[in-house]
């Protein structure tokens, strides 16, 4: 596996906070973040985001926040997938 580290929360207390990384081989970005309360997961998970398509949070996927201060973070993990060529499906690396 080759993670690499990209960012953490700048206001990160007590060592543990919202962190990026990018995962070379399986061309994906992994993000460490707080859970959602219940309200909020109610509500992602009660709602039809997209016409037809099943609502609710599948078992083998999970919803994390991470704050706004992250945004140069995420734009840097996207700019270094897109540098490395991650973008592409993968037929086509």
């Amino acid at each position: 596996m080759a993670l690499r580290f990209t960012g953490i929360d700048p206001d990160t207390p007590n060592g543990g906070s919202p962190t990026v990384w990018l995962e070379d081989e399986k061309a994906e970005i992994v993000i460490q973040g707080w859970l959602p309360d219940a309200g909020l997961l109610r509500t992602i998970s009660e709602t039809e985001w997209v016409p037809d398509h099943p609502i609710g949070v599948p078992d083998h996927e999970g919803v994390v926040r991470i704050p706004v201060r992250m945004i140069p973070a995420l734009r840097k993990v996207c700019d270094d997938a897109e540098r490395a060529g991650l973008w592409r499906a993968a037929e086509e690396r």
